[in-house]
């Protein structure tokens, strides 16, 4: 293995199914030890390079390494590095929780005695100890996802990959899977993250790539990024969708950006540079137009704000991207 001071390392990566380029020279370095947020709408290609990098995949064009192993010429030890979380926990239900966990550990190639001790060990760390003798068809849709993210670690392995890790969860147990992430991290893992919830990427990454139309279009921290909309954002809520439209014409011209429109929060939202200055002229510009907000308010921008500057419509669950789905567990641990 190639000793490397990153744990990934992709150049010029592209992906092409038929048509539809999904991606299209990606370049992208995650270091170790650190959580990398992986942001883009439905079909930017963010599912795509996570199936590259977990060696399910393989790219028309581009490479790609993980702690310098190639995922193409090295990918029975890129399996061995790497852990895998997808969008849908893939647990069997006819099994218990101790019993998935133990699978996993033998499809790792380890001894019986090994898969029961760290099944147990992940049962411990996911809370789950009660319940791991129960028949996981018994399980919350918490419980289970936090049993898919224990498998993924049965392997041990230095990065993990996890591609919308709370899709459908409730609060409380989001809540549980990011403290569970930061203590992956202190002890020492490096994490590759895609989500739809910004919040989300905003609370756990130190560094944040944008992906659309399978480009890079923005990188940076969380402040990084968010430092690029301005000082403060204007945001006004309306009772009439239908007036959506005028108000943001009538507010062109304040701030230092173009007013952007949310259609199914009734919202507009624009950058300004002198807050309350320009909140002042908003005001007036809306009464001599006799247009009556329901709400107007001034904050800090948030990675919503940026997302939206920056691709024009909001971050929405990962479609297939035109590749068909892959089974993770008989391709990714069978082979190692």
């Amino acid at each position: 293995m190639v000793a490397s001071a990153q744990a990934v390392e992709v150049e010029g990566m592209a992906v092409s199914f038929g048509k539809t380029r999904a991606l299209d020279g990606v370049d992208l370095t995650v270091g170790t030890g650190s959580v990398q947020g992986l942001l883009g709408p439905n079909g930017a290609g963010k599912t795509t390079l996570v199936r590259v990098l977990a060696t399910l995949l393989r790219p028309n064009a581009g490479s790609a390494r993980v702690f310098g192993c190639d995922v193409l010429r090295d990918a029975t030890r890129v399996r061995a590095l790497i852990g895998l979380a997808g969008q849908f926990a893939a647990v069997d239900a006819t099994l218990t929780g101790r019993e998935n966990l133990e699978m996993v550990g033998r499809l790792y190639r380890l001894g019986r005695a090994e898969a029961r001790r760290r099944a147990q060990d992940t049962l411990e760390r996911l809370g789950l100890t009660d319940a791991g003798d129960r028949l996981v068809r018994g399980y919350s849709g918490g419980m289970r996802r936090r049993l898919d993210l224990g498998a993924s670690l049965v392997g041990r392995p230095r990065l993990l990959i996890l591609d919308e890790p709370t899709t459908g969860l409730d609060p409380q147990s989001r809540n549980d899977v990011w403290s569970f992430i930061r203590e992956l991290v202190h002890d020492g893992t490096t994490v590759l993250l895609t989500t739809q919830y910004l919040d989300e990427a905003d609370n756990l990454a130190d560094h944040i790539v944008v992906i659309d139309h399978g480009k890079v279009i923005a990188n940076g921290t969380p402040r990084e990024l968010k430092a690029r909309m301005g000082n403060d954002v204007l945001e006004l809520h309306l009772e009439d969708p239908a007036a959506l439209e005028a108000t943001a014409a009538a507010l062109r011209g304040i701030g230092s950006g173009e007013p952007s429109i949310d259609t199914a929060e009734r919202c507009i939202t624009l950058p300004v540079h002198q807050g309350a200055s320009d909140l002042m002229r908003a005001v007036r510009r809306l009464d001599e137009l006799g247009i009556v907000p329901s709400d107007l308010s001034l904050r800090r921008p948030s990675l919503d704000d940026v997302f939206l500057a920056l691709t024009g419509r909001g971050a929405t669950p990962e479609d297939a991207e035109g590749e068909p789905p892959a089974d993770r567990r008989s391709k990714l641990k069978g082979a190692t």
